[in-house]
């Protein structure tokens, strides 16, 4: 026990004598002291040693000896401090690391334009349910069970329900509305549809579509002619040529289908247009008599104009996109391309 005060008296002699004089001297210190294999832990290494009557005071005098050593390596926490990298000397006047920004996806651009151009037309945005029934997706669109037009549409049929499938078109959105609404009636039915087809660059099991209806009094086939004109107008240009062309569907009667004239090659003939100087951007008639029955509305009185385009036909030819996928591979190298556009 003797010798035990005797190496702390000595020892504390040695720390109270300490000056540091830089971070390595310090460190030096601590390593000697205070370091898993310093002086301290060899000191109560020793207690082992000695006799079970003095353990309690040579305890106590170890106890007091660390934290001694321990004060004394406090006393030059500034020398600690000046030994490590100065994090916080930041010069803030520098420019600080840029943010990169996000951007509306194309198709969402396009969809948004298309939208912005029929509101100031007066027509209202609709949307609807992407599960639907039957009776809204074919049924009520003069498309009866076993009609011949389903087999234009790969269906996505729900399993556990037969009746229920993922919408075709967002024809099923102007069904609801003429369900719901009062007449007139002035919608614009932007959406997602689903079809049961092999994904390629030129098709896709899902895409956009964005539809429009008008049924009131005295509606014409010129109006929606007029409708239309002024829509390639603001998309296009006023320089785009426009012809309609005869086609099928069964909710309108006449149907139409609209091209314009190709914005890559001016009409002269490229592969966009297949070198036919025309583009087709969407189909288009009258809404059918059956159709307007089947909602309770006299064909008699009210007559109505329709038209739907996909929206990644009209992103296609607007930005010359060559292939349907890219749409939805979220390939940021794609997508970075439409930052400086709106």
């Amino acid at each position: 026990m003797q010798d035990l005060q005797q190496k702390i008296a000595a020892l504390q002699a040695e720390v109270n004598d300490f000056q540091a004089k830089s971070a390595a001297e310090l460190e030096q210190f601590r390593i000697r002291f205070l370091g898993t294999k310093g002086l301290v832990k060899e000191l109560l290494a020793s207690m082992k040693e000695v006799p079970a009557e003095l353990k309690k005071e040579a305890g106590q005098m170890l106890n007091a000896f660390k934290q001694s050593v321990e004060a004394r390596f406090e006393s030059f926490a500034h020398l600690q401090q000046s030994g490590k990298k100065n994090d916080n000397n930041i010069d803030l006047s520098l420019p600080g690391t840029s943010i990169p920004l996000g951007t509306r996806h194309p198709l969402r651009m396009v969809e948004n334009k298309i939208v912005s151009i029929f509101e100031k037309l007066g027509f209202s945005v609709a949307t609807g349910p992407e599960i639907e029934d039957d009776w809204h997706n074919f049924t009520s669109l003069n498309m009866p069970e076993n009609h011949t037009a389903r087999d234009m549409q790969d269906t996505f049929y729900v399993a556990t329900n037969p009746d229920w499938v993922l919408r075709t078109h967002t024809s099923s959105v102007q069904a609801r509305m003429l369900e719901q609404s009062e007449l007139p009636l002035r919608v614009v039915c932007p959406g997602r549809v689903y079809r049961n087809e092999t994904i390629s660059a030129r098709a896709h099991c899902f895409f956009h579509q964005c539809e429009g209806l008008y049924i009131d009094k005295g509606v014409s086939f010129a109006d929606l002619k007029q409708t239309l004109y002024h829509f390639v107008t603001e998309m296009f240009g006023p320089d785009t040529k426009v012809r309609f062309r005869p086609s099928y569907f069964p909710f309108t009667e006449p149907s139409a289908e609209m091209d314009i004239s190709c914005t890559v090659c001016g009409g002269k003939g490229c592969s966009l247009c297949k070198h036919t100087g025309w583009v087709e951007i969407l189909g288009c008639g009258m809404v059918h008599p059956n159709m307007l029955r089947n909602f309770g509305i006299d064909p008699e009185v009210y007559s109505g104009f329709a038209f739907g385009m996909g929206v990644e036909r009209i992103t296609q030819i607007r930005y010359q996109v060559n292939d349907l996928r890219l749409y939805s591979q979220n390939d940021v190298r794609f997508l970075r391309q439409f930052q400086a556009i709106e």
